[in-house]
């Protein structure tokens, strides 16, 4: 058995919908395990004027009954709340009454111009819609539903923001789960206040100069079962699966586990994650540089992976673009945007390893029914142990 999922809708469009297969039946969920990530996804400093619009909570359509999951399809729907105002002309469903100007100005760094090139449109409202980082509102609710399936064996993932534009902070050690206590209590998610402060800082000043900000987060899922993944090829290698996921994402750029990166200039001495067994805690490491992997898979270690986000495409002050139709030069298109979006990324990145690691999970241990997948991850941990 396979979990898969896959989201449809455009920005503006009547609603956002996730479809999820290979759920087991009897998997309890509630609407707060979903509509909780939603509202965070909508949070942090420097949020444009459409989360004062919407108000996502999901509307389950398919594969759930009091309370429980089915085993069929799981369909999670979000509708857009701002959809009555485009409705009539500018995203209407069928054909509008009224001529509807369309738009030719690309932006650059955003998906316009490539996708107008590939799908043979003149109007870039066709491309902008789907390519919107509000299609991330159906994947947070995929990943709810696979961070409940993971709480039940244990596991808990959490993210901070580590570097918006120029300003980070690079904590002294590793943070633990209770470290995440009120991170969503920063207005960027940032565990040091005098970090996030100058964060903040440095996102109201990029707004004063009709610019945008980017920045780094980091995501830790805590107490991943081991063995999660394989070593026997490319594609079954979590580090593979969990880097094309985090890439996924709009405006993602770069991925690292662990040290990352800082693993191409320290000495292998320095590199590893010595290896101890006691009775107590079993085969454990004191160092975590790996990140929570070796050779494609978890060992039980905290699961760390770190992405970079570009500075949002849309700006206030538009950069040079080229009219598609009579090929001028023209500042590109402005739409209602946001200034920085790193803090609701990062939670979009949370959902993005939580069903890395449960699909990982479901695919190792199997079943139908959430009593059979409990079963066989019982006996593995009395084998482990």
């Amino acid at each position: 058995m396979s979990l898969i999922y896959r989201t449809a809708g455009e920005s503006h469009g009547p609603a956002l919908v996730a479809v999820l297969e290979g759920i087991p039946s009897g998997l309890p969920l509630t609407p707060e395990d979903i509509d909780t990530d939603l509202a965070r996804r909508q949070l942090g400093y420097g949020r444009g004027g459409r989360m004062k619009i919407e108000k996502d909570r999901v509307v389950v359509k398919s594969g759930l009954r009091h309370g429980q999951t089915l085993g069929s399809p799981l369909t999670l729907e979000i509708p857009n709340l701002d959809f009555p105002n485009w409705s009539e002309d500018r995203m209407a469903v069928w054909e509008p009454s009224g001529d509807v100007d369309p738009i030719t100005l690309p932006r650059p760094g955003h998906a316009d111009l490539a996708g107008m090139l590939k799908y043979e449109t003149d109007d870039l409202r066709n491309i902008l819609e789907r390519a919107s980082a509000r299609e991330t509102a159906a994947r947070v609710a995929a990943g709810g539903v696979a961070k409940a399936l993971l709480r039940r064996y244990g596991t808990a993932i959490r993210s901070h923001v580590v570097r918006i534009g120029p300003e980070a902070w690079t904590p002294a050690e590793q943070p633990v789960l209770s470290d995440f206590a009120g991170v969503d209590e920063s207005p960027v998610r940032c565990l040091d206040p005098e970090a996030s402060s100058r964060m903040r800082e440095a996102i109201k000043t990029a707004g004063q100069s009709h610019d945008t900000l980017g920045g780094v987060f980091e995501i830790v899922a805590f107490d991943p079962i081991p063995g999660l993944g394989s070593h026997v090829s490319g594609d079954r290698r979590l580090d593979g699966r969990l880097g094309a996921a985090m890439l996924g994402i709009q405006a993602i750029k770069g991925v690292e586990i662990g040290a990352g990166f800082e693993l191409g200039r320290i000495p292998g001495s320095e590199a590893h994650d010595e290896i101890y067994h006691d009775d107590a805690r079993g085969y454990h490491r004191r160092t975590n540089r790996s990140g929570g992997l070796e050779g494609g898979m978890t060992h039980g270690g905290p699961l760390v992976v770190r992405a970079v986000m570009k500075p949002i495409s849309t700006l206030s002050r538009p950069l040079a673009s080229v009219d598609i139709l009579t090929k001028e030069d023209r500042p590109a298109f402005k739409e209602r945007s946001d200034i920085c979006a790193v803090p609701a990324a990062a939670v979009v990145a949370e959902a993005e390893v939580a069903f890395v690691l449960a699909q990982a999970l479901v695919e190792k241990f199997g079943g139908d029914s959430i009593g059979q997948l409990d079963a066989a991850v019982e006996r593995y941990r009395e084998q482990l142990a």
